[in-house]
This record gives structure tokens, C-alpha cells and sequence, in this order.
């Protein structure tokens, strides 16, 4: 079976010396859970936008499930969803509407989208408000009703950019659970997010873009094993500046925590052993930042 997603070698320069892209290449198996990270300006967003055709290369190839976008870019197209970061449908239009219009768009009759999108809108929590104005929701079911949308025409490649960005944490659990759920259905995912907890937890895959390059991409577990170092916050009693820990780096960071840098040869147990015999009482101890996080600090440095 041929890749999900498949870049070679992939530039793009705006005007005369902007290149938001520099040779990026990136593979994406059929059925993963892929994630890519990037701060601001890295090159996502221009990325995205040439796999679905709104932005174009200049130079490289792509191609969806074996489909080059530009000898069959309908055919390429027809097998992606897109959920970008920002709402961009009719807010005075029904919900439902806006879900079946969208399936219309890629040669679904009105019946068979309507038949698509009663169970994607009950699965998001979205039937109940099926003939309301997309301005009468709150921004997290704006957010799921772009899920909906995106779905409505049984695309095999879900593309999302921040999925739940600006949502509470309760509707950003059923969003994973959903999204969970669709993968193991068989759809891939491709996830762009800042909150990098989001892509620990959902994604088996990843790739880092720093400035237009890919500087690191591989298994999440094998990415996150890289990380030579783990920071961690303890909340204590009998903190002191005069503590003596010589085997651990650490600060204290007020009179009741500090942080302490553990290398891979230094283990949770021997930081508890030694702060015990410093006269230390420990409330609590956690990361201080995934570990994801930590890796993805290291490689901006």
C-alpha cells in the first residue's frame, strides 16, 4: 500500500529570499497518528496549505496515497480532510448546512451527505444542535463542528491545525477520544498542535520543522527516549539554599520548590533518597515539562 503522505524534498520561497521551506521531505504511513511540530514561522502552516492545494510549491513533489497532487490533484484532493486552525464557515448557516454543503462540494448528493453527517454529528455532540446558526455555538463546538465538516465526505487523510486550540480541557479529552476512535477506524491523522502533552498522548509518529527543515522526525517513543535529561519540580518542607545535593543539578526556585535536572543515569528513586537525607519532607514531585517538550527546547537551542 502506498504511503498516506508522501513529501519530497519540498521547497517553497515567497518573493525573492523568504524560504518557508527548505528541502522537506516526510512520510506518513497509512492508518498513523502523525504530528508536526514547529513554533511560529517554522514552515507548518505553508505546509499544509500545499498539500491541500492552497498554497503553491516551488519546487519537490507530493503525494496522497500515491496520487501526485499535480498530475491527479482532484483525485489527491478528494481523499483529504482539512481542519484548519482558524473557523472559516457562514456563522449565520445551519449546522448541518454547513456539513452537507461541504460534502456537496466534492460530488456527494444532498441525501448522501445528509446520511454522512447524522453520524458524525452524534458521535461530536452535535445532532441536538443540527438546524441551530453556527453563531449560536460556543467556540468548542465551532471547533468540532470543523471536525464534522472536514469528515463529511469520508476523506482516508485528516489534516488538522490545532484542533483544539482555545478549548477547556474536558472538551479537549473528548476531542482526543474522538480522534483516537476515528484512527482506529482506519483514518490517518496528521496533527499540527502547540500543546506538545496533545501530541505525546495521540500521535506514534512526529516530525520537528525548525525554520523550513525537518531536524528531527521518527517514532514518538524513539523521539522521546532521546531526551538525555528530564526536569523536575518538588514541592518540599525543609527546603534550604544551604541543601546539599552534589550529585543532581538543581535550583531552588522559592522557599518551598525546586527544580532538579535528572540525566538518564540518575533515576526518581535516588533524588527521593538523597533529598531525604538532607533533611527534606517531599509533598510532591512531577515533571517539570513533557519530555516531548524538553526534546523539542533541546533542538531550538
Amino acid at each position: 500500500m502506498s504511503p498516506a503522505l508522501e513529501i519530497s524534498h519540498l521547497d517553497k520561497t515567497y518573493g525573492k529570499d523568504l524560504r518557508a521551506l527548505q528541502g522537506v521531505s516526510l512520510c506518513v504511513q497509512a492508518g498513523d497518528f502523525f504530528s508536526l511540530l514547529g513554533a511560529n514561522g517554522a514552515g507548518k502552516t505553508t505546509l499544509i496549505g500545499i498539500v491541500t492545494g492552497t498554497v503553491q510549491k516551488s519546487g519537490g513533489s507530493v503525494k496522497i496515497f500515491g496520487l501526485d497532487i499535480d498530475t491527479h490533484h482532484a483525485q489527491a484532493k478528494q481523499k483529504i480532510g482539512l481542519v484548519p486552525q482558524e473557523f472559516n464557515f457562514n456563522i449565520f448557516e445551519k449546522v448541518e448546512d454547513i456539513v452537507v454543503q461541504q460534502a456537496g462540494f466534492f460530488g456527494f448528493s444532498r441525501g448522501e451527505a445528509l446520511k454522512n453527517a447524522e453520524p458524525i454529528l452524534k458521535i461530536l455532540n452535535l445532532w441536538s444542535k443540527k438546524n441551530a446558526p453556527a453563531r449560536a455555538l460556543s467556540g468548542g463546538m465551532k471547533r468540532r463542528l470543523m471536525i464534522a465538516r472536514a469528515l463529511c465526505h469520508r476523506p482516508e487523510l485528516l489534516l488538522l491545525d490545532e484542533p483544539t486550540a482555545g478549548v477547556d480541557v474536558e472538551l479537549r479529552a473528548e476531542t482526543w477520544e474522538y480522534l483516537r476512535a476515528l484512527n482506529a477506524q482506519g483514518v490517518t491523522i496528521v496533527l499540527t498542535t502547540h500543546y506538545l502533552e496533545e501530541a505525546e498522548a495521540l500521535c506514534r509518529t512526529a516530525a520537528v520543522i525548525q525554520k523550513g527543515k525537518v531536524v528531527r522526525q521518527g517514532r514518538m517513543q524513539d523521539l522521546i527516549g532521546s531526551v538525555e535529561s528530564t526536569t523536575y519540580r518538588v514541592e518540599a518542607e525543609g527546603l534550604k539554599p544551604t541543601l546539599s545535593l552534589p550529585d543532581f543539578e538543581w535550583t531552588l526556585t522559592s522557599e518551598n520548590q525546586l527544580e532538579v535536572t535528572l540525566r538518564q543515569t540518575k533515576s526518581i528513586n535516588q533524588l527521593v533518597r538523597a533529598l531525604d537525607a538532607g533533611g527534606v519532607m517531599i509533598k510532591s514531585i512531577a515533571p517539570a515539562k513533557s519530555r516531548l517538550e524538553q526534546l523539542f527546547m533541546n533542538l531550538l537551542q
